[in-house]
């Protein structure tokens, strides 16, 4: 099901996980135990990261240097495919601009399709680790927009190669990401909405937001959406703080925020075990919040710490 009409179907808050793919060599194995404690509380979706490759060099015999492409984390199709067949939730793939051209980008959602996955996130994605900007692919998109145009081209039977008769049309519904403190690259929020409202007018159907942890930042991202004409479902993307060594990376990684109150708490901590009672009680406030005030989905980014996510949505 798509995750639209999961949500137009909903009377109530529903809730959805994400995950990362296993590290290439890793078998499906850990992915599975990190979801089986989730999946008690049906989840709607399964959100699943795709990671960009990356350039490194390695020394010849000769002396000389060869660039290599290595992918850490393969396989995303395939493992949305065994967690729908394993657990039958629905899933939905990250898609990315970064190392991927045109043609390969159409095989990848043409695969989805035969594997009878009807979602797809869309996304720019970062840069890659050995460049100041990001770069597009040879071939490639430079945009999320151009990204979700071509899905959106599938979705109406139009294929790259317009000599192609008889096309089938896609069918996948098209998320987006929203960023409630505004995305780093643009100049001001009112760019970064206008940049937003253009993807939905484009044919995308729900936002996903970048996590926060003050609500009240989403709120207000919410009505310049809606003062902007952005009316689509608006999901809240959540995350557990578990270390003191997040008060820096978080901030530094996604270009958040952290409340003072809750960096004050996690400063008061002398273990990391400290701070994830205090992280998972400061999430725990947030969705409950978040879900009496009628949000469409509790999104939770579970990278790493499926239990402290468990424990909360246990108590909601």
């Amino acid at each position: 099901m798509k995750v639209i009409d999961h949500i137009n179907r909903a009377k109530d808050t529903l809730v959805s996980f994400e995950v990362l793919p296993p590290l290439k060599g890793k078998g499906i194995e850990a992915l599975y135990k990190h979801l089986d404690p989730l999946m008690e509380f049906r989840p709607s979706f399964i959100n699943v990261t795709y990671h960009r490759s990356e350039h490194v060099f390695k020394k010849r015999s000769d002396g000389s240097f060869e660039k290599v492409i290595i992918r850490k984390r393969p396989g995303t199709e395939s493992i949305c495919a065994a967690i729908m067949n394993k657990y039958n939730v629905d899933t939905v793939p990250h898609l990315i601009c970064g190392g991927f051209s045109v043609n390969e980008t159409e095989d990848a959602l043409i695969n989805l399709r035969y594997l009878g996955i009807d979602n797809v996130l869309v996304l720019r994605g970062d840069a890659a680790k050995n460049e100041t900007a990001f770069e597009p692919e040879p071939g490639g998109h430079k945009y999320a927009s151009d990204l979700l145009k071509q899905v959106v081209n599938l979705n109406a039977g139009i294929y790259l190669e317009d000599d192609l008769k008889g096309t089938q049309k896609t069918e996948f519904c098209i998320g987006v990401a929203g960023y409630p403190e505004k995305h780093f690259e643009a100049p001001n929020m009112e760019t970064d909405l206008g940049y937003l409202k253009a993807k939905i007018d484009a044919g995308a159907d729900y936002i996903v937001t970048q996590m926060f942890f003050d609500n009240a930042k989403y709120y207000a991202f919410v009505k310049a959406c809606r003062d902007a004409g952005i009316n689509v479902p608006i999901i809240p993307g959540l995350k557990p703080v578990y270390s003191k060594k997040q008060l820096t990376v978080l901030p530094k990684t996604f270009h958040i925020d952290l409340p003072t109150d809750l960096s004050n708490e996690i400063l008061k901590c002398k273990t990391d075990e400290d701070v994830e009672k205090v992280g998972q009680e400061w999430l725990l406030t947030q969705s409950r919040d978040l879900k009496k005030n009628g949000v469409p989905v509790l999104h939770y980014y579970t990278l790493g710490k499926p239990h402290v996510v468990a424990n909360v949505v246990k108590q909601l």
